[in-house]
């Protein structure tokens, strides 16, 4: 989608069968589809990206602007939904990788209430500018539901565990459920897929 100093491209939006009265807005990874980037970890390669991601340890230094005007993009996505009639607390936000790193950042950042947020084999972004208790904004009882696979060699097991303990801290602890998949590495796996689903169909149930 989109990074520093570039136009958002047009979403991919899967049509609804009938009138929408939910949304998901699901955030790709590192070199899927979107706007092209050079980026500090692949050898400054261009490629597909949010943000620029200097390092994934957690003392590697952030790119906070891009961070910052890639979420501004992400609530302008957001604001294109409530214009189209659907109400902020009816859509759910989430993404892999990069992507699920910046749906937490937006969603803890935004003043647009959201119904949660699914954030697969991620961290949360820009750590320290969140206080050491809980965020005043809008989403501070917001449900999210982070995934990660104890196998991920790209963004290791230890930086989601502090990232979830950071969540707790951040929003409603009992709204915050942190699962982990065995032998999973960065990518995805059927009972994770099934874990999300179970979340959507919770949060958004049908509107007659």
């Amino acid at each position: 989608m989109c990074g520093n100093n570039m136009s958002a491209p047009l979403p991919a939006i899967v049509p609804a069968a009938r009138k929408a009265t939910a949304a998901v807005i699901f955030l790709h990874g590192l070199g899927d589809t979107g706007p092209v980037m050079p980026v500090t970890l692949n050898m400054n390669m261009a490629m597909p990206s949010w943000f620029n991601i200097i390092g994934l340890s957690p003392e590697s230094q952030e790119d906070e602007p891009g961070i910052k005007q890639a979420a501004e993009n992400v609530k302008a996505l957001i604001e294109q939904e409530m214009k189209n009639g659907i109400p902020s607390n009816r859509i759910i936000l989430g993404g892999f990788s990069q992507g699920g790193a910046l749906s937490l950042y937006t969603a803890l950042t935004t003043q647009q209430k959201l119904a949660g947020v699914t954030a697969l084999s991620c961290w949360l972004p820009l750590r320290a500018s969140f206080p050491q208790g809980p965020i005043s904004g809008v989403n501070r009882d917001i449900a999210i539901l982070q995934c990660h696979g104890d196998c991920d060699p790209l963004v290791p097991l230890m930086i989601a565990s502090l990232t979830s303990e950071k969540l707790k801290m951040l929003v409603n602890p009992a709204n915050v459920t942190f699962k982990t998949y065995q032998g999973m590495m960065h990518s995805s796996c059927q009972q994770e897929m099934m874990d999300i689903k179970q979340f959507i169909d919770k949060l958004l149930p049908p509107i007659d």
